[in-house]
């Protein structure tokens, strides 16, 4: 078995990659901006106490120190920490200079320090926002225009990928797989909750409007992401490549609705059952997976699963608002 470095070892799905690497018998170190969160961590991956298979880094993204012991003598790195706001800041090097510095940090420890593989958790975000027709399939062949007028988390993600690449072909190493996921949801592990899971909180909260927007997004369960990272680490013919993850067509936000009602019934009660009119801006942006099915043998779960499996976490660890 492997020593695997997870950077963001308390997100979504750092804390989730953490879970099941130990599962396949890894050791894994993961680190923190603050180590005080260890116990959290803990408690979110049903530890009772120290496991000798898992030890904690404090290291930040944006500060040099601490990523050279954090990386030394680890075979390969799961990049996953990176900063998706539920708000978009003012100024975009809010977001994109810690996302592009942070990847730099992690990938020149990783090279020095003699990593085989380094996965980067990047986003369809770097993907799938440049000036394609509606009717386009976005692969890993596209890449979202730096120059394009996109938000700034889309801005950081892209930059931060391109980065990325660039600093191998400069370097040489370690090897790099990039996961270029849409929508991440699936079970929580805690109260650290993601913008994607804020979706599924918030119709189960009932705070969307009455006629829900017309927005339409890619779905796909974090266990799949984690799984298709593990994938990537350790197959031969990964190095060098880009895996788009995504589990079938885009559903707009109703349809997510609609499942929600369908499967919890009351405790769906809050749950808008209408759309608004079609927006004419409204953009579907479908993606094909097809490259990590064929090369990774990847089989995701359904939209629906990944969706129910949310939904049924937040309402066993008591997130969902009862008023």
């Amino acid at each position: 078995m492997s020593r695997i470095l997870v950077t963001g070892g308390s997100g979504f799905l750092g804390s989730h990659s953490i879970s099941a690497a130990l599962a396949a018998g890894h050791e894994v170190r993961a680190t923190l901006r603050n180590l005080d969160k260890i116990q959290q961590v803990q408690t979110m991956l049903g530890l009772p106490g120290s496991d000798g298979r898992l030890s904690f880094h404090a290291a930040d993204l944006e500060r040099d120190e601490g990523w050279d012991e954090a990386v030394f003598g680890c075979d390969y790195v799961l990049h996953t920490a990176s900063p998706f706001p539920a708000n978009q800041p003012d100024d975009p090097n809010d977001l994109i200079v810690p996302a592009r510095d942070g990847t730099l940090r992690v990938l020149s420890a990783a090279s020095r320090a003699g990593v085989s593989r380094v996965v980067l958790t990047s986003s369809f975000a770097a993907v799938g926002y440049g000036p394609q027709p509606p009717s386009h399939v976005f692969t890993e062949e596209d890449w979202t225009p730096i120059q394009a007028a996109n938000p700034p988390y889309i801005l950081s993600k892209t930059i931060a990928e391109r980065t990325a690449w660039e600093f191998i072909q400069n370097s040489g190493t370690p090897e790099l797989s990039v996961v270029n996921p849409t929508g991440i949801f699936g079970p929580v592990l805690g109260d650290q909750l993601s913008t994607s899971i804020q979706i599924v909180k918030g119709l189960l909260d009932g705070s969307f409007p009455p006629e829900l927007p017309d927005m339409w997004f890619g779905v796909v369960d974090v266990r799949d992401v984690v799984d298709l990272h593990l994938r990537a680490m350790t197959e031969p013919s990964a190095a060098g490549e880009r895996f788009i993850a995504v589990s079938g067509e885009p559903v707009s936000l109703l349809e997510v609705a609609d499942i929600l009602r369908d499967r919890f019934g009351k405790l769906a009660s809050r749950v808008p059952s209408r759309s608004a009119d079609p927006s004419p801006n409204a953009s579907r942006r479908r993606s094909s997976s097809e490259k990590a099915r064929k090369i990774l043998a990847w089989s995701p779960r359904s939209r629906a699963e990944a969706i129910v499996a949310t939904a049924e976490s937040l309402i066993q660890l008591n997130l969902v608002n009862s008023a």
